[in-house]
């Protein structure tokens, strides 16, 4: 298998991305998927009741050990797809955690307003697609 190619594009005539590409084009490598992670530890107890910065922390740090599983790591996404309670009380809080996390230039994401994760008490699930050698 070749080795990942990986573009990155930002069209004229879209609106300037804060924090993400509207187009990665991703070619050659392995491609893993990541199923969506919530801020549950090893353990599956909540980390961060009612506190979206520390789910968030714990969503990317779930983000990671899924990765590394598969020998990738978050610089090998290409796409990821955010399921957010509450975007105009979290957006900030998730663009600040995302951007010490993510490489620049950042993937594909498409952010969606929920009313519920599967369990009441959670607050955020990122689902990722990621492209290695």
């Amino acid at each position: 298998m070749s080795d990942p190619k990986v573009r990155h594009i930002n069209p004229p005539g879209l609106s300037t991305p804060r924090g993400y590409s509207h187009v990665v084009e991703a070619s050659g490598g392995r491609t893993i998927y990541v199923a969506g992670q919530v801020a549950l530890d090893q353990n599956g107890k909540l980390v961060g009741e009612g506190n979206f910065a520390a789910q968030a922390e714990q969503v990317f740090a779930n983000l990671k050990t899924a990765l590394g599983a598969a020998g990738a790591d978050l610089s090998h996404v290409v796409k990821m797809t955010s399921f957010v309670r509450n975007v105009a009380d979290n957006l900030a809080t998730l663009r600040a955690v995302r951007d010490r996390h993510l490489p620049v230039p950042p993937p594909a994401n498409t952010l969606i307003e929920i009313n519920r994760l599967v369990q009441d008490n959670l607050l955020l699930e990122i689902e990722a697609v990621a492209v290695v050698p």
